[in-house]
């Protein structure tokens, strides 16, 4: 089979797509014949050594797919081959076939798309979690949402909305703010040109925001501290800035604000009837036609370098998926 294959822990620029033997599952695994593959930032960290959990090389990046079963290893039950699945994969995404534990598999509905599948778990599940889960965002309340136009961002945008808070949408250049307007976003603010920490404090009548998303960090990080309202909640989801921030510990003593960090793999092994309440919630959703992921681009494997340096240098809305059939 052909996989995009990393061999040194140097970026990106590094991988290549390369015949692989084919893999075969374990006990509690699956094979699975890769249709999809979502594409997120993390998967540049794994290249460079960087990410939580490091796989020995070589190995391939990829963390969510949508497929088919190809085989059952030896005690999985309640699955079969030919079943449509949707994986999360600590990585090996960006192959032809690829092997998952069952416990990280969930039913694909049949009337969801190849693209929407790769493109659902990560993104969606880290929003949901993060705001339903460790923000507790309650209706009526304020959202403010960094990097509204990117993959996590958007998600967070119309989840919010669904949760019942008034979002407001920070992104770079008006042609981003409109994707976060098309996906319920009720204020928008343009981070090129404008003031953040005023237009917040102008929006929510000096109050300040109930709970910051912020998957960007650096300089967005201090002004969300200084733009919250008393006992708000910033939920820490990345740096995409590539700058990690430190944090002033007696700003959150005067305000009482909390700081919550959202690790949302984690939740795979420490908690994974939170994730599973989530994931029941998100499918009604989308099937309900509440939510639906916005694909911007698709790549076909042999691109996957080209897919991924869209999402780094922040060029693309929405995901980018990559398709192998």
């Amino acid at each position: 089979m052909q996989a995009i294959v990393c061999h040194e822990l140097t970026g990106p620029a590094a991988l290549r797509l390369e015949e692989v033997p084919e893999p075969h599952p374990g006990p509690g695994q699956v094979r699975i014949r890769v249709r999809a593959c979502g594409v997120n930032f993390a998967d540049s960290l794994i290249t460079r050594g960087q990410y939580q959990q490091q796989p020995a090389l070589p190995f391939s990046p990829g963390f969510e797919v949508s497929g088919e079963v190809l085989e059952l290893g030896t005690g999985v039950g309640g699955i079969a081959i030919g079943d449509r699945v949707i994986a999360m994969t600590p990585h090996g995404g960006y192959a032809e076939q690829v092997i998952a534990d069952i416990e990280r598999c969930v039913p694909m509905p049949a009337a969801m798309s190849w693209e929407h599948g790769a493109a659902f778990p990560v993104v969606f599940g880290t929003s949901h979690l993060a705001l339903w889960h460790r923000a507790r965002l309650r209706a009526g309340e304020t959202l403010v949402v960094h990097g509204a136009s990117g993959g996590v961002g958007l998600t967070a945008v119309a989840i919010g909305k669904q949760l019942g808070a008034t979002v407001i949408a920070t992104a770079n250049g008006p042609g981003k703010l409109q994707v976060a307007r098309d996906h319920g976003a009720d204020h928008l603010i343009d981070s090129s040109h404008e003031n953040l920490r005023t237009r917040i404090r102008e929006l929510t009548d000096g109050r300040g925001a109930d709970v910051v998303y912020d998957p960007v960090g650096g300089e967005l990080f201090t002004t969300s501290l200084r733009s919250i309202a008393f006992e708000g909640r910033i939920l820490i989801i990345g740096f995409a800035s590539g700058t990690v921030p430190q944090i002033p510990a007696n700003h959150l003593l005067v305000k009482n604000v909390d700081v919550i960090g959202v690790n949302w793999p984690a939740y795979v092994e420490l908690n994974p009837q939170v994730m599973t309440e989530s994931f029941r919630t998100l499918m009604q959703w989308y099937l309900d036609g509440a939510i639906k992921p916005h694909v911007s681009a698709t790549y076909p494997l042999e691109h996957a370098v080209e897919a991924l340096d869209q999402v780094l240098l922040r060029k693309s809305t929405g995901k980018i998926v990559i398709m192998t059939a």
